[in-house]
């Protein structure tokens, strides 16, 4: 069967320490929540007939067994890895088990103008785009390509 935002959800995982998003260094990250990030997720993809499933953990393997479950039961992925961006090659290795969904990377903040060894992200290697920057925003507007790569309702 073919994934679509009217068949399938599009799951959004997030790396350690976002769930202190809104708390933690907000100079860098702004101040929404997770719970903002939902919302505004959900909102984007409700616009397409679709829905979100969002996660957080700050545990590397419980990352990848979500990555495998999602490339059973969703219709994209939208990802901040995180710090696990720049040193997870069991993330990398899981989203490319996940064949012909898209695969949305997400930073809040520009990793090209942070420390240099955030420039390298090992989940870019996999990722069909990339968002870094845009703080938030950066959520929806992946959210808004995994719906015209997959399609809506």
């Amino acid at each position: 069967m073919t994934r679509t935002l009217a068949n399938a959800p599009i799951m959004i995982l997030n790396g350690p320490n976002l769930n202190l998003l809104g708390q933690r260094q907000p100079e860098i990250y702004g101040s929404d929540t997770l719970a903002d990030v939902e919302a505004l997720c959900a909102k984007a993809a409700a616009a397409h007939g679709g829905t979100v499933d969002l996660r957080q953990s700050n545990h590397e393997g419980q990352l990848v067994d979500w990555i495998h479950e999602a490339r059973e039961h969703h219709a994209g992925i939208v990802i901040n890895p995180a710090a696990y961006s720049h040193t997870s090659v069991a993330i990398l290795d899981a989203l490319n088990t996940c064949d012909g969904m898209p695969v949305l990377e997400v930073h809040i903040s520009n990793i090209h103008q942070r420390e240099a060894f955030r420039h390298h992200s090992y989940v870019s290697q996999r990722a069909d785009g990339v968002i870094a920057g845009c703080g938030v925003q950066g959520y929806a507007f992946a959210v808004e390509r995994v719906a015209a790569l997959v399609g809506g309702a």
